[in-house]
């Protein structure tokens, strides 16, 4: 998470925008500074209503016909990297910022609703489905602001304030944690439906292979970006592992559909599968590891939902499958073949987010009133001896 650092907005608009409007500006910036300050970002609902509350009156700055966009040096800071810290003179820096933040806040909301509260249940993990599906809505909304930051904001940056931007705010990272949120989503849904008595294995399968499909692209986006250092790496660590464990069950779930074939063929491949999910298991607890170790040093999670589930089924139908079809594997070594697993469209996507209003307070005939009567006051001053 980043965060605001205190910014002199009071000099840099006093005498160029009425007072209650920089009174506002300032406030709320150093308001929303202070809570993430103090709470260490935990203070979610209360960050997201501050911040709701200044993008309308900060994208005041942006707009052309003010000439204000490039009037203050707004001020972030890494809310955990010391000494990460960004000072760009340009407002829609700034509209990146806010809305980059919004972003982490919904990626913390999402995580509190999937954490047990209960420390003694910590290792069960039973989370409520409702408590699912609103982290999927979360997570999306999340998606919905980042991609608009690549779309809509960084790509129309100069240069000269690009090259400025902090490694979390590269159109590469930005991009990444998008794709990431839809990942995640991914893998919730998949977990709701393991539960559902309806859901088939078509479903399944299709969902797993979506989740591969988002964690391989997340992790294309990262590949090119400066980002292998302190929790860039980390990140890194955790978007491979998250890749190898999708990939596992989509073998999986791509193998059960494969063994339902008549062929002799049929039941040959999806016991491939089914040892190259066994064998991704074991490589995604070493990918874990690493993420673990990784500084800064985290604790491994206890496996729940999708991963814990498959951690119990993929060697038991490992096992057995192996028993059954051995012989077909022995008589025929030239179909020991992994088949290639089927390419589906992405379903999950973000609704295309659009800004909100600009503050009122900004509406040209009432501001340019407003400017003049500062400039006519500030002319008739008599002059110091």
């Amino acid at each position: 998470m980043r965060i605001p650092v205190e910014s002199d907005v009071q000099r840099a608009l006093t005498g160029l925008v009425p007072q209650d409007l920089v009174n506002r500006l300032s406030s709320l910036r150093n308001q929303i500074a202070s809570i993430a300050d103090d709470t260490g970002g935990s203070a979610l609902s209360e960050l997201q209503r501050a911040l709701q509350e200044y993008l309308p009156i900060v994208l005041g700055l942006t707009k052309k016909e003010h000439g204000l966009d490039n009037t203050i040096e707004f001020k972030w800071k890494g809310l955990q990297d010391v000494g990460q810290e960004s000072c760009i003179a340009n407002s829609w820096f700034e509209v990146l910022s806010v809305l980059h933040m919004m972003a982490i806040l919904l990626f913390s909301e999402a995580n509190s609703l999937l954490v047990s509260k209960n420390l003694m249940d910590a290792s069960e993990r039973n989370v409520s489905e409702d408590c699912k599906k609103d982290s999927i809505d979360l997570l999306l909304k999340a998606s919905e602001y980042l991609e608009f930051c690549v779309n809509h904001i960084v790509g129309h940056l100069p240069e000269e304030i690009t090259i400025k931007l902090p490694r979390d705010l590269q159109e590469g990272v930005l991009e990444a944690i998008s794709i990431q949120a839809l990942g995640q989503g991914t893998e919730l849904q998949l977990g709701l439906a393991i539960e559902s008595q309806t859901a088939t294995l078509s479903v399944k399968r299709r969902l797993a292979c979506e989740q591969l499909s988002y964690f391989a692209q997340a992790h294309y986006c990262l590949s090119g970006c400066d980002f292998n250092h302190g929790y860039g790496k980390k990140h890194i660590l955790f978007i491979k592992w998250k890749y190898i464990e999708a990939k596992a069950a989509a073998y999986y779930y791509h193998g059960l559909i494969l063994d339902k074939g008549t062929e002799p063929s049929s039941h040959i491949n999806a016991v491939c599968c089914f040892l190259a999910a066994d064998e991704l298991l074991t490589d995604s607890k070493k990918a874990c590891l690493s993420f673990c170790l990784s500084k800064p040093v985290t604790r491994a999670p206890s496996l729940w939902g999708v991963m814990k589930h498959l951690h119990q089924r993929i060697p038991e139908v490992v096992s057995r499958k192996s028993q059954m079809y051995g012989y077909l594997l022995e008589q025929d070594k030239a179909l020991q073949t992994l088949p290639e697993l089927p390419d589906f469209a992405l379903s999950l996507r973000p609704d295309d987010y659009k800004l909100p209003e600009i503050d009122t307070t900004w509406s040209c005939e009432e501001w340019e009133t407003q400017v003049q009567t500062l400039k006519g006051h500030l002319e008739n001053e008599p002059e110091s001896e």
